[in-house]
């Protein structure tokens, strides 16, 4: 009881700061950067989470990245997201393991140099642990595949206008801590770090992930179609696997 209060008591906020963010000043990001996450998750291995800048359409300055930190979590950098420069990406949705209640911090980058959090709390626990949810043979044959789908809009205009994506690349994005229920030993961690989209040859996503990136990572956003004909995804694993793939824009599926 007690060590379960020591544990809750104990903030690893201020190192994370320090580790991953080099002890940088942190500012109040409640009007840059909005975090949306279940305050109770229905499955820690597959939290949604979405993220949205918040700048006024007046305000210079631009949002570089979006830096996502499960401050619980073995390891708590889960992603950070560079937004492409002429994309306004302004919301970025996809899923992620819980392993512990926690907070969940968003911290924005932006183009005068100053990181700006926000925060919110989950209550979750195992999700890093949890078994993959599909069989090894099934997981092994879905590595690389990836999927294209855009969203209708309301109000959609020309071409130049807001375009809603979803990337999916099928891989198990094991994170070392799950077991295999067969061996009763632990798989090795295997996932997702590296995931870049463009429009044409411009731009729109660079994601660098870690182990809490869920099974068959998925990434939904926004951005602002610059007339390109293709979108074009690559992604990169922890054993230099690279999968490539390209789609007409306003198609949508395999």
């Amino acid at each position: 009881m007690h060590a379960a209060r020591a544990t809750e008591a104990y903030d690893p906020w201020p190192g994370l700061v320090q580790d991953i963010f080099n002890n940088r000043p942190m500012n109040d990001g409640s009007d840059i950067i909005g975090i949306e996450m279940p305050m109770r998750a229905e499955d820690a291995a597959i939290v949604p989470v979405t993220l949205r800048t918040r700048l006024s359409p007046g305000d210079g300055r631009r949002v570089v990245a979006i830096t996502l930190v499960i401050d619980q979590n073995p390891a708590p950098m889960a992603a950070k997201f560079e937004l492409g420069p002429d994309a306004n990406v302004t919301e970025i949705s996809t899923r992620v393991r819980v392993n512990n209640y926690t907070d969940v911090h968003a911290v924005a980058e932006l183009s005068d140099g100053k990181l700006y959090v926000t925060k919110t709390y989950v209550k979750a626990s195992g999700g890093c642990s949890a078994p993959a949810a599909k069989n090894a043979e099934e997981a092994k044959n879905r590595i690389g595949q990836m999927r294209y789908r855009q969203f209708a809009r309301l109000g959609e205009g020309p071409a130049t206008s807001m375009r809603e994506a979803q990337i999916m690349v099928g891989h198990p994005n094991n994170s070392g801590l799950q077991m295999d229920q067969v061996t009763q030993l632990y798989i090795p961690a295997f996932f997702v770090n590296k995931l870049r989209i463009w429009q044409d040859d411009s731009l729109v996503l660079a994601i660098e992930g870690g182990i809490s990136i869920s099974e068959d990572p998925n990434i939904r956003f926004t951005y602002v179609s610059n007339g390109a004909k293709h979108v074009r995804a690559e992604a990169g694993d922890t054993d230099g696997h690279v999968f490539a793939h390209e789609w007409k824009a306003d198609d949508s599926g395999t």
